[in-house]
């Protein structure tokens, strides 16, 4: 049985269990209302194509209280919003909203946030975000082949385009990282440009995108991620790595998480639910407990970095700022 209590501004367990010790801040969660704001992905006809198949369970409102039910069992502490493809005509509407969402309830804690970086437009885009001191981030997802070895697109909107690599340059101007959204073998261009402008941190979300677990597809998987693991701008999100119609289990991701914290190190890892989307493929409890079990032969410390602390460092949150509890409990 479990029970919550207000301990030190935070939401506390007081179950035993391992996870219950641990102080998670959710690197990588989404809230929304499709009620009131247009997510074209979302709200129109006919769905997209995705990697998790039919997505339609997701066209309802996604807020603070629905992430805090599906969390209950966890001690989060903080989390960071990120963008969701809102309206791409209006991209600081989003950050506006999420402005109002953090006054009414206290989350998220940080936001990345989204700014199509090859628009001529970029600067003041960013300067609007800039003006939201929560904004720590910005994501932008570049063109690419759509598939390991696929025909490749002229470079218009990719990471090599000259007109997009001009936006990613002002991203350190306004003391933002990038999170960057692409599938594993995109990633030697990744490597480019992280080597390109050192100087700004790239987080890699969704741990690559390891759809494809046969053993051809894998070992491209642990090359590519191997070359951008050598860049030291480079962290990565432990997430999102569900597969479509199959149960989210510790034997089938025990190798992808181990080999990713291999390859980056405990300093440069961080995991995040990336809830509601993967809620298509797993619970919250089964997805955290999975990374829980994972890495239970881990020390302390590094179990925290994995957990809490990088994304801390990582999207400079600070300690006063895990003081705000939630306000909406229900």
């Amino acid at each position: 049985m479990r029970r919550w209590k207000q301990g030190c501004g935070r939401w506390a367990s007081t179950s035993d269990d391992p996870m219950s010790t641990i102080e998670l801040i959710d690197a990588h969660q989404h809230f929304w209302d499709v009620e009131n704001n247009y997510l074209p992905w979302l709200c129109d006809e006919p769905p997209i194509s995705f990697r998790y198949g039919d997505y339609r369970r997701l066209r309802r409102n996604y807020l603070v209280s629905d992430y805090l039910a599906d969390a209950s069992d966890f001690n989060v502490v903080g989390t960071v919003f990120v963008e969701t493809e809102w309206d791409r005509t209006r991209p600081t509407e989003e950050t506006e909203w999420v402005d109002k969402l953090r006054r009414q309830t206290g989350l998220p804690t940080v936001m990345v946030a989204h700014a199509r970086l090859d628009d001529r437009d970029v600067e003041r885009v960013l300067a609007r975000h800039a003006s939201f001191d929560f904004v720590r981030g910005i994501r932008h997802k570049p063109v690419s082949p759509p598939e390991s070895g696929g025909p490749v697109s002229d470079g218009t909107g990719s990471m090599l385009d000259d007109a997009w690599r001009s936006g990613f340059a002002l991203l350190s101007k306004y003391n933002f990282s990038f999170d960057l959204q692409t599938p594993w073998w995109n990633f030697g261009d990744a490597a480019n440009l992280a080597r390109a402008f050192p100087d700004t941190p790239i987080v890699i979300n969704h741990t690559g995108l390891p759809a494809d677990r046969s053993p051809q597809a894998l070992e491209g998987w642990r090359r590519a991620m191997r070359q951008v693991a050598e860049c030291d701008n480079v962290s990565v999100k432990i997430s999102g790595i569900g597969l479509p119609g199959e149960p989210w289990t510790v034997d089938l991701n025990r190798d992808v998480v181990l080999r990713t914290i291999d390859l980056f190190g405990t300093e440069r890892c961080m995991f995040a639910s990336n809830f509601p989307v993967d809620g298509l493929i797993a619970d919250f409890g089964t997805i955290l407990n999975g990374f829980s079990e994972i890495t239970l032969g881990f020390s302390k410390p590094d179990r925290d970095r994995l957990f809490k602390s990088n994304a801390m460092r990582i999207y400079r949150i600070y300690q006063d700022a895990l003081a705000m509890r939630p306000r909406v409990l229900n």
